[in-house]
């Protein structure tokens, strides 16, 4: 194992559990109203279609926005220009204007771990743990940034200590850990904890669970409730449980699982949507569905006012 940074510690699954902390409490406070459009506005091209599908003008305009926008210091572009980096932009000969270049990704995710900002640290772990990009293959030192990764606040890392509680027998620090980044919003921890619940029979807790991670814009969460409202049951289920969930209102309903549908297939395409106003056009039962246009109209609205992190 390589030395570790100053302030890390190596990763120990018979230590305490980190701190329930929040990624936004440790980014930058404030950020440039202009070059977070410029990013956002770029990000919203990128996520409108299926890659393959951008023409390579748009695959152009998106890279060059991006790239300018984290060359005037968004954390956000930066990452996304790390993404770039790592997978190539464009999938097609038509429209592939960037190669991966992992050293180059490894590169941006060096700078904010620099900066100790949480996402860049989680990067950071995963390069040492697959050794790539110039990151030296050492399991131990990705564990010890995932650990400063999550004591910080990144769910993705948080997610990776559940994962690692859990396969060591320590299930209730792993629901610790799910909640953390559930907490913050996370899709995927939203549906860990949903199957969770349903596998032991609280239905009424994996349904709720569900239904927020369809908030989060979690495209599983969506399947899931796709799944419960096209024929009012789950997989295996005994008459007993049958009858939990029809006391929940859970029942073959079309019209909830057609909207569920719409859902997951907008988020296969925009995983970036969030759905804040899910209850208003697709509540749970025993409430009525009201009329709706689209998914739209379960879509957050965007914000005017200047960014804050």
């Amino acid at each position: 194992m390589h030395a570790l940074p100053y302030g890390f510690k190596k990763f120990s699954l018979n230590d305490p559990l980190p701190a329930c902390a929040r990624w936004k409490e440790n980014m930058p406070s404030t950020r440039d109203p202009a070059t977070y459009r410029l990013y956002i506005a770029a990000r919203k091209v990128w996520r409108s279609k299926i890659e393959w599908q951008l023409t390579r003008d748009e695959a152009v305009q998106i890279l060059n926005d991006v790239r300018d926008a984290a060359d005037q210091g968004d954390w956000g572009a930066r990452a996304l220009l790390a993404h770039f980096y790592l997978e190539g932009l464009g999938p097609l000969e038509s429209n592939n204007v960037l190669k991966p270049d992992p050293y180059k990704s490894v590169e941006i995710a060096h700078m904010a771990a620099k900066a100790m900002q949480p996402w860049g640290l989680y990067d950071l772990g995963v390069a040492y743990e697959h050794g790539y990009g110039g990151a030296h293959y050492d399991v131990d030192l990705a564990w010890a940034y995932y650990l400063r990764a999550a004591q910080l606040g990144s769910p993705e890392a948080q997610m990776a200590l559940a994962q690692a509680y859990g396969a060591a027998g320590r299930r209730d620090d792993e629901i610790l850990m799910l909640l953390c980044a559930y907490q913050q919003g996370h899709g995927a921890a939203a549906y860990s904890l949903g199957v969770k619940a349903e596998v032991n029979e609280r239905y009424k807790d994996a349904i709720d669970i569900y239904q927020a991670g369809v908030k989060f814009g979690n495209k599983e969460c969506a399947a899931a409730m796709e799944f419960f409202f096209a024929d009012g049951s789950g997989p295996n289920i005994d008459d007993d449980e049958r009858k939990s969930l029809q006391q929940l209102g859970i029942k073959a309903d079309l019209e909830r699982k057609s909207r569920y549908n719409a859902i997951y297939d907008a988020l296969q395409i925009n995983p970036d949507l969030k759905l804040s106003r899910l209850d208003q056009v697709l509540p749970l039962p025993p409430a009525k569905l009201p009329e709706w246009s689209g998914v739209e109209d379960a879509v957050t609205p965007e914000s005017t006012g200047s960014p804050t992190y």
